[in-house]
């Protein structure tokens, strides 16, 4: 749906974007993450051409955004992270309006139905958009870029604001219009881009420093199989059986639950899922398993690794005076 490659953006002696490549699959939902200042802000825009590249190339759909641009924008749907709402008209006769700015060429009745019933709010859609609540006036946004069908949505931050109620609910309709849409979706909550985003890329100093699946990310980070767990025995022999199994690094009890049951983190070796060897040992000891979860790194922990290692390299951080969000 989207092919970017060598793009790059400088803002005098500032390179916001730096030579950058990635693309966009069919009916993939793409994180796009990055601390303040790291070129999220000016790679959207030049994806929804509102700003222009130095160099590099963007196909929507295709279409090349420089020489065929009314062609590639028709492919796009864009929401920014504050939506262009018009509060004293009704959410109905913004979408009609939006139909006329996108000169839309169907049934406009036809086409405001569809995205208000795809994104609920058909039961709103008369209301003035000043009285909608905040996750009302967010999927009115959303309903604004889908007008016309384009293949590609972009989403700044679509859920910033909102309660954790409304925050599940755009995720929701963010999800079923990935059936039928690419999506590249910008956010600084985590833990929402990790559950519904396909794959992530992480941008820092307007470089791409990683690009994979959430799951992926996580795991090449992790320097070794971690298992907490919780065991009933003497503590002092369950120590000695896990630490003689094979591909065990360390074990520790962290955690008393009562006389007779401790809580163990243990540290394998990278790559050893050690849980079966684990549990045959105990069983054999008649020391019973109450308790184990495999820790991963989070989302979180690996964008602060990877941001941070980077920062840790160049040795230096950019300057930002003179420009608010890059």
């Amino acid at each position: 749906m989207i092919e970017v490659s060598n793009l790059s953006k400088s803002y005098g002696s500032l390179k916001a974007v730096d030579d950058i490549s990635f693309s966009l699959k069919d009916g993939e939902i793409l994180g796009f993450l990055g601390p303040n200042g790291a070129g999220k802000s000016t790679t959207m825009n030049m994806l929804c051409g509102l700003t222009i590249p130095d160099e590099g190339e963007i196909k929507i759909n295709g279409f090349d955004l420089s020489k065929n641009p009314r062609k590639a924008k028709r492919h796009i749907g864009y929401l920014p992270e504050i939506p262009p709402l018009y509060p004293d008209m009704t959410v109905l006769e913004l979408l009609s309006f939006c139909c006329e700015l996108k000169d839309y060429s169907g049934n406009v009745s036809e086409e405001c139905n569809r995205v208000l019933n795809l994104c609920g709010i058909e039961n709103v859609k008369t209301r003035l958009i000043k009285n909608l609540s905040k996750g009302y006036r967010q999927r009115t946004g959303i309903a604004t870029a889908l007008i016309g069908n384009p293949k590609v949505l972009i989403l700044d931050e679509p859920t910033v604001g909102l309660d954790p109620k409304q925050i599940k609910e755009i995720r929701d309709v963010i999800k079923n219009l990935s059936k039928k849409h690419s999506i590249i979706l910008s956010s600084h909550i985590l833990p929402e881009v990790s559950a519904i985003c396909d794959r992530i890329i992480i941008i820092n100093k307007g470089k791409i420093a990683a690009i994979d699946t959430p799951e992926n990310l996580s795991s090449s980070l992790q320097s070794s199989f971690n298992i907490y767990i919780e065991i009933e025995g003497p503590k002092e022999d369950v120590l000695y059986t896990i630490s003689s199994l094979d591909n065990v690094l360390s074990v520790e009890a962290v955690k008393k639950i009562d006389e007779k049951i401790f809580g163990y983190m243990i540290k394998g070796e990278k790559d050893k899922d050690i849980r079966r060897s684990l549990f045959y040992a105990l069983a054999d000891g008649k020391m019973p398993i109450l308790k184990l979860e495999v820790e991963q790194m989070s989302l979180e922990d690996a964008f602060l690794h990877i941001t941070l290692e980077e920062e840790f390299k160049e040795g230096e951080d950019r300057t930002y005076e003179d420009l608010d969000n890059i």
